[in-house]
């Protein structure tokens, strides 16, 4: 796991201390892990982890479900370069 994935963690046990943990597989969206109010500061936290900008115009809600998926659609591509 990545420094940037364990950020994206931290982020969101910070905001839900309930979780306890959150599981690579755990639907963030379902769960409201990520609620509407948060979106917008982690896109922020996503952008600055990236150094790249997010066009919202380009954003599936799936990238966004999962660890997993934030990792393939944000990360993985950094870790390839």
């Amino acid at each position: 796991m990545t420094a940037e994935l364990d950020a994206v963690r931290s982020f969101i046990l910070d905001r839900n201390p309930r979780l306890g943990e959150v599981p690579d597989d755990l639907d963030l969206i379902d769960s409201r892990a990520i609620n509407s109010l948060a979106f917008v500061e982690f896109i922020f936290l996503l952008e600055e982890l990236t150094g790249e900008s997010i066009d919202p115009e380009e954003l599936d809600l799936d990238d966004f479900r999962t660890l997993k998926a934030i990792e393939a659609r944000f990360f993985k591509q950094k870790a390839e370069s």
